[in-house]
């Protein structure tokens, strides 16, 4: 599955088009790491917890997305983008999207 930003897939042409695909998932801060995470922030820093727990989140949410894609018969999605919102205190949602194609 080929993945890209942009609208075009260089050296390839897009021959079929199947819309909107979407991937997502909510996730919740770990009190311990919330815990951490404010201890980190007197000291100043890159929190490490909440870095992976958003990197795990992005790859939940392309994974479902390309699944979305395959699904459909596509190879590639096209525009990807990706959104975040709060649901609830505490937790927040990742939101990948983009058009599904088929290139050749």
């Amino acid at each position: 599955m080929i993945l890209t930003n942009i609208e075009t897939i260089p050296g390839k042409t897009i021959v079929e088009h199947f819309g909107l695909v979407s991937g997502n998932t909510i996730r919740a801060k770990h009190i311990g790491k919330d815990i951490l995470a404010g201890l980190k922030n007197i000291v100043g820093g890159e929190l490490t917890a909440y870095t992976e727990l958003l990197q795990e989140a992005r790859e939940e949410a392309v994974s479902r997305m390309k699944q979305q894609a395959q699904s459909l018969g596509a190879n590639a999605i096209v525009n990807v983008r990706f959104s975040t919102s709060s649901v609830a205190q505490g937790a927040s949602e990742l939101y990948a999207y983009g058009t599904a194609v088929r290139v050749e």
